[in-house]
């Protein structure tokens, strides 16, 4: 449901006060070494900002030369965290992000149908599943396997009361794997979840812990390798800025899964590939040169005059915004043939 001029005015006073000490409390210190091999070889990768929700700040991703470990940098605090994901995946984004969350089907059963040629899963635990679009669209290929959700949101509670998840599990991974969830799975999936964590290689544990002896762990997450990244710069979607903390090179991914225990049975770049990226710059620009939308966390709302202009402005780009979504469906098709692809997936088993 679209959040009305009352809701967002009542918003509005409570991310006025947040945001009166300014952003310097949403920001750790800045590292001057890498999370994931320690080494001090850093160079900017990029800048940029929160294109999506517009919410204020810059934001850094620094590169590290030794490892190729990308992460951002300084990272967000435990306050900056919950600013920036307020009203993102529920609030006054939850219908724009769900539509989002339900276009992905055909990526989501592409990824069962490269999992089911290792397994045949009984439990399957999506961590991170947000409204359980992963598990309604997986259970019409797998319908005897039961599907559990985790997810840190409300939205995690709503995909069980709606039957999408046998059951959800609202909370950590690496808090719940060694305990409730230990080895009780047959297949641990993350579709675009470890860039969000503070620690990935917690995270990588933690699945092992859930996952029975032989189990599959399925992962896909931004190539931060791309070629797309350097193509559409700041604009690129995947750097999701600020909630993407730590993009992970494939080849530090495979090391780590092999170090855990885990035999790499399929490394696919290409399949893994979210269409989007012509269509969400071009939209991240337009929404930049327009006058901005009535927000809470702005400290005003826009005048008439405003509105009406960047009312107009956006039916005018409609058919530049066609022609964007048409260049992703291209851009799919070369994905598919090079290093274009923005994601990757891998589908590791556990060792005994």
């Amino acid at each position: 449901m679209t959040p009305d001029t009352e809701q967002i005015a009542r918003a509005r006073a409570d991310y006025r006060e947040e945001l009166a000490g300014g952003l310097e409390p949403f920001l750790l210190p800045r590292r001057t070494d890498c999370p994931w091999c320690g080494s001090e070889r850093l160079t900017c990768r990029v800048r940029t900002r929160d294109w999506f929700q517009r919410k204020p700040g810059e934001f850094t991703v620094d590169r590290c030369g030794a490892c190729g470990h990308v992460f951002q940098n300084p990272r967000l605090s435990e306050a900056g965290l919950a600013f920036y994901y307020r009203d993102f995946y529920d609030g006054f984004c939850a219908d724009t992000i769900g539509r989002l969350f339900e276009s992905a089907g055909p990526r989501f059963r592409a990824s069962v149908a490269a999992v089911r040629p290792h397994v045949t899963p009984g439990t399957w635990l999506d961590v991170g599943t947000a409204n359980g679009a992963f598990p309604a669209a997986a259970r019409r290929m797998l319908p005897d396997t039961e599907f559990h959700g985790l997810d840190m949101g409300e939205a995690v509670l709503e995909a069980e009361r709606s039957g999408r998840v046998a059951r959800a599990f609202r909370g950590f991974l690496t808090e719940l794997a060694s305990t409730e969830l230990a080895g009780a799975y047959d297949v641990v999936s993350m579709f675009h979840y470890l860039e969000h964590t503070q620690d990935p290689r917690r995270e990588l544990a933690a699945a092992r812990a859930a996952l029975r002896p032989g189990g599959q762990l399925v992962i896909e997450v931004p190539d931060p390798e791309s070629l797309s990244a350097r193509l559409f710069g700041r604009y690129w979607m995947p750097w999701l800025q600020p909630q993407h903390l730590n993009l992970v090179p494939l080849a530090n991914m495979r090391k780590e899964l092999t170090g855990l225990g885990f035999t790499v049975l399929d490394v696919r770049p290409r399949p893994a590939h979210v269409r989007g990226d012509v269509i969400a710059a071009s939209w991240f620009l337009l929404n930049r040169a327009l006058p901005r939308d009535d927000v809470p966390w702005d400290a005003r709302r826009p005048g008439a005059a405003a509105r009406f202009v960047r009312k107009g402005g956006v039916l005018a780009a409609l058919p530049a915004l066609a022609v964007a979504q048409g260049l992703d469906a291209l851009l799919a098709v070369a994905a598919r043939r090079g290093r274009l692809s923005n994601a990757y997936r891998v589908i590791a088993r556990r060792g005994a």
